[in-house]
């Protein structure tokens, strides 16, 4: 099984109170011409070059008139009649390339029709295939239920609060105690979850048919156990910049996070393979030990030796010159291992097995250390640049809720939709990650030097244990040459064929018994 990359899933809600609308939207993803009798404009978006097919699915007690793109989403621009309704649910999504195009219609059907439209939602849905290497999918949701007669129920209904007694609660203002209880749970966050995981469901089963080893996980890094540092956004401008080959402040932070990834994964790589040839090694030599019977276990130096003379017989046909040459660079290579191994008094299979395991342990709390670190100046980077976003745009979100009478307020918002929603995404930064929309850029940049400080520090100490995975990486090559060494070609034109390290042990413990029986059969045939 070969992992995807995690491939786009994005779930976002249409709301009114941010100037967007279901109408432009569904014109958007289908390509045809809208007429919205909310802001009594047309929209129209030409997609004919990239639209593969648009169709819109109804569940059993939705009216068949709302198979109409224009009638369905200008009901429900109706319906809801406040100017910060939600209006739609909207998910993005993207085929894999893996996949043949022509599965992408019932692989898409099959989806909506099993997480939305069975549990009551209309799904309009559109596939977009520029031919660039990034087909997806749009698809807009309902998110009000209906009842049986096709009429939009409310999203939600006042529930009064009752005492132990069963009696409703009253107020010192006169007024009941009461809450709001949604009609429906389809906003329930969990079903993010549930989504991407019938997504991933449905990808993977079409890959398998296809006869295809890939496979997508939709699930982020940290849940998939996967230990690397993710990058962080650039955003247009940056990235214009860094087209244009222009240095920007988050294209550097990417680089040192990829290079502290790059780092991370060579190491990780390293130790683990060392950890699978030490379990190999240490089953190897307890075969070699029952099989022979010996007390003496082989020691690493031993077999070091044994990797010298086997290079020796493998150039028993070549010249005087180009023998001497070889034999002198793995003298050279075997003088340098075997002082290893003296120097770190590695004098067994166990000691070998230790050495590693403390390389291990001494390895991944730098490691954690390091991701922790370039996560954190993520952060500050992502705080600086909301703060600049923030101050920015505050000017213009002032004006906004300044603004008292409905359509004025909802025409200000069409006109400064983008500068709101980056204003809006910048609050949301700066409250998660910093707590406030009030930042220390003092403080910020005197942390982020440390942590950049103390990044360079840990990559130089995971740089100083290289030599010593270095060091280890050769021993094995050079004992694992010798417990799998090649046999000559066979008479024949047979092709050399790797001895098996357990019939080599059976031949010798044959041949041995062999011999001890030789004095029994000697004195037979003398009393004869």
């Amino acid at each position: 099984m070969i992992p995807i990359p995690c491939p786009h899933f994005k779930i976002s809600i249409v709301k009114r109170s941010q100037g967007q609308s279901v109408v432009a939207g569904a014109a958007y993803q289908s390509g045809e011409r809208l007429f919205s009798e909310y802001d009594q404009k047309t929209k129209f978006y030409n997609k004919k070059k990239e639209l593969v097919h648009a169709e819109i699915m109804l569940p059993p007690h939705a009216p068949s008139g709302y198979a109409d793109r224009a009638t369905l989403w200008n009901a429900v621009e109706s319906v809801e009649n406040q100017w910060n309704s939600q209006l739609a649910r909207r998910i993005v999504l993207a085929f894999p390339v893996e996949v043949p195009k022509e599965q992408y219609l019932p692989m898409l059907k099959e989806f909506c029709n099993e997480q939305f439209v069975s549990k009551g939602m209309i799904a309009d849905f559109a596939i977009h295939d520029k031919g660039d290497g990034n087909p997806h999918a749009h698809i807009l949701l309902t998110l009000r239920a209906m009842d049986k007669h096709g009429r939009w129920l409310p999203k939600a209904r006042k529930v009064y609060d009752l005492d132990e007694n069963g009696k409703r609660i009253q107020l010192p203002s006169g007024n009941w105690k009461c809450h709001k209880e949604n009609t429906v749970d389809w906003n329930d966050q969990k079903y993010a979850e549930v989504w991407r995981h019938g997504w991933e469901t449905i990808t993977n089963r079409y890959l398998e048919a296809a006869g295809r080893p890939e496979r997508v996980d939709l699930r982020s890094f940290e849940r998939q156990g996967v230990q690397q540092i993710p990058t962080v956004h650039l955003g247009p401008a940056a990235h214009q910049m860094e087209k244009r080959g222009i240095e920007t402040f988050l294209g550097n932070l990417n680089r040192d996070i990829r290079a502290a990834n790059s780092l991370m994964q060579s190491i990780r790589s390293t130790i683990r393979g060392l950890q699978r040839w030490i379990a190999d090694l240490t089953e190897k030599k307890q075969l070699l030990l029952d099989a022979l019977e010996k007390a003496k276990e082989p020691t690493p130096s031993d077999l070091l030796v044994d990797y010298f003379n086997l290079r020796n017989e493998q150039r028993s046909g070549w010249s005087g010159k180009a023998k001497l040459k070889c034999t002198v660079r793995d003298f050279e290579e075997i003088r340098q291992a075997v002082d290893y191994l003296k120097a770190h008094s590695l004098n067994t299979i166990e000691d070998l097995n230790a050495a590693i395991k403390d390389l291990s342990q001494t390895v991944a709390p730098l490691r954690r250390q390091l991701k922790q670190n370039e996560s954190q100046m993520r952060a500050i980077a992502q705080i600086k640049d909301a703060a600049a976003i923030h101050a920015k745009l505050k000017p213009i979100h002032d004006i906004f809720i300044k603004k008292n009478f409905k359509l004025t307020k909802d025409a200000y918002a069409a006109q400064h939709k983008d500068e709101l929603d980056a204003f809006n995404k910048a609050v949301r930064t700066l409250m998660k990650l910093n707590g406030s929309t009030a930042v220390d850029f003092s403080a910020l940049d005197a942390e982020f030097s440390a942590l950049q400080s103390g990044s360079a520090e840990l990559r130089s100490q995971l740089e100083t244990l290289q030599p010593d995975i270095s060091a280890l990486k050769n021993i094995r090559k050079y004992i694992d040459l010798v417990l799998n060494k090649q046999q000559l070609s066979a008479p024949g034109g047979k092709t050399p064929e790797k001895e098996s390290v357990l019939k080599k042990l059976n031949d010798s413990k044959v041949a041995l018994e062999e011999k001890k029986s030789q004095p029994y059969q000697k004195t037979t045939e003398h009393t004869l």
